[in-house]
């Protein structure tokens, strides 16, 4: 059975290496010249299994409307007359309220478990590297109130597999002595100890390597242009080459990973996928002192804004905005995170080489992905996982894969069709192209 993934993306790749370490005959898609290269190619470097709490929760609207003007603020809502902006906006805040919030919160805490199990199979299987490090991830709170806030989320978390403890402030320096300075500036923290950090282009691209070797065929520079339907079924997806020529590609199952971009690509075959594209920022600088550079992947909950060791290099990240499918980097957004990143480890790295980069989140309003079966039985989803996509990354291929074995699901309560889709009632269609 031959399956087509469309995006090459780091959901795209592990759904192709997943598929066929299966049995199945793969193929992928993309519109870019290698496997990684838009949403996954320089996140914050994140594994980040502790921290399945939607952006969508009960304090979510009250703090919009505090940062509301604030050109540093870490969430920036651009208004705009577009029916796709609001629609999401309103869906949004429906599942901001506390039991849609708990309900969320449970379902990505789930798939992130049986995601973190598939990574250390494959990981153990394969041998992959990706300057990849077990040291788990560090949440810091700044203030008292934030780390009260916190108290009962080891037990919500070991409830699911998941360890992590809070830390006084002296064990937080334990934990990462880079910390030290910042000691009388901290509250607290929340060691996710068998969290990880890495490169996400990295671990897509060698990944897609290994695919390769499992007789995947991987075809770049190809922009997918629509899906070609008769007689409600799949017949293939029209595509475009760099020359401007069009042509017809066929398939027996197609798997959708195309991030922000299959809302816009399905709406014409009447798939209301509500997934809106947050954007979000990163630098990636030169270590220069490795003494005051963190050691562990860091979060800092009150800035929102989190870090990680690349090697040499350190890689900081964060912020959101929304306002469509616009990639322009917004250099005082880059300044941003760069004197976070002096305040917080002052000599750690070397401010005069920065590399900015801007991405695009493809997030639900309740930040659920959307993995199943669409209402063509030949057309299959595994997208918008949000800020999340390399933490569920994984587990989500490893689920629709089993699903298209007609396996029962491997993650209790999956596929989420009522949570992240059809409970929406909503299509986001009007938000930008297809494919660029």
């Amino acid at each position: 059975m031959h399956v087509m993934v469309l995006g090459a993306g780091v959901i795209g790749v592990t759904t192709a290496w997943y598929l066929a370490n299966a049995g199945f005959d793969v193929s992928v898609i993309d519109r870019q010249p290698d496997a990684g290269l838009e949403t996954s190619f320089a996140n914050g470097g994140q594994i980040s299994r502790g921290h399945p709490e939607p952006w969508s929760s009960p304090s979510a609207p009250f703090n919009a409307i505090r940062w509301l003007g604030r050109k540093d603020a870490p969430l920036r809502f651009h208004f705009a007359a577009e029916t796709g902006r609001l629609a999401w906006s309103l869906a949004f805040l429906r599942e901001c309220l506390p039991h849609r919030f708990h309900r969320n919160m449970h379902a990505i805490a789930r798939l992130a478990a049986h995601s973190g199990r598939c990574l250390r199979t494959l990981r153990g299987e394969t041998g992959i590297e990706y300057e990849d490090q077990q040291r788990g991830i560090l949440h810091v709170f700044r203030t008292e109130g934030a780390l009260r806030a916190a108290r009962d989320k080891p037990a919500f978390l070991a409830a699911h597999g998941i360890r992590a403890h809070l830390c006084t402030v002296d064990e937080c320096v334990g934990i990462d002595p880079a910390l030290e300075h910042l000691a009388r500036s901290l509250a607290g923290g929340l060691y996710a100890s068998e969290d990880e950090s890495g490169n996400a282009l990295l671990f897509t691209q060698r990944l897609a390597t290994l695919a390769q070797g499992m007789s995947v065929r991987f075809r770049y520079d190809l922009t997918i242009t629509g899906v070609v339907t008769r007689r409600n079924q799949v017949q293939g997806v029209r595509v475009r080459r760099p020359d401007g020529e069009t042509d017809e590609l066929a398939a027996d199952a197609y798997v959708v990973c195309l991030g922000s971009y299959a809302a816009p690509l399905l709406a014409p075959l009447g798939e209301r996928l509500p997934i809106y594209p947050v954007k979000g920022y990163s630098i990636t600088v030169p270590v220069l002192d490795p003494r005051k550079a963190p050691q562990v992947s860091l979060t800092d909950e009150s800035e929102r804004v989190v870090c990680s060791r690349l090697g040499d290099q350190l890689r900081v990240a964060g912020t959101a905005e929304i306002d469509g499918f616009d990639t322009t980097i917004d250099e005082d957004r880059c300044r941003q995170l760069l004197r976070w990143t002096e305040r917080t480890f002052p000599g750690a790295a070397d401010p005069s080489t920065i590399s900015t980069w801007a991405g695009l989140r493809p997030c639900t309003p309740s930040n659920v992905p959307i993995i199943g079966r669409s209402r063509y039985a030949e057309l299959w989803f595994n997208t918008g996982h949000g800020s999340l996509g390399w933490t569920l990354a994984c587990g989500s291929a490893q689920l629709v894969t089993a699903l298209l074995q007609g396996q029962p699901s491997s993650v209790p309560g999956f596929p989420l069709h009522d949570m992240a889709r059809g409970g929406t009632g909503l299509a986001v269609t009007t938000a930008g192209p297809i494919l660029r």
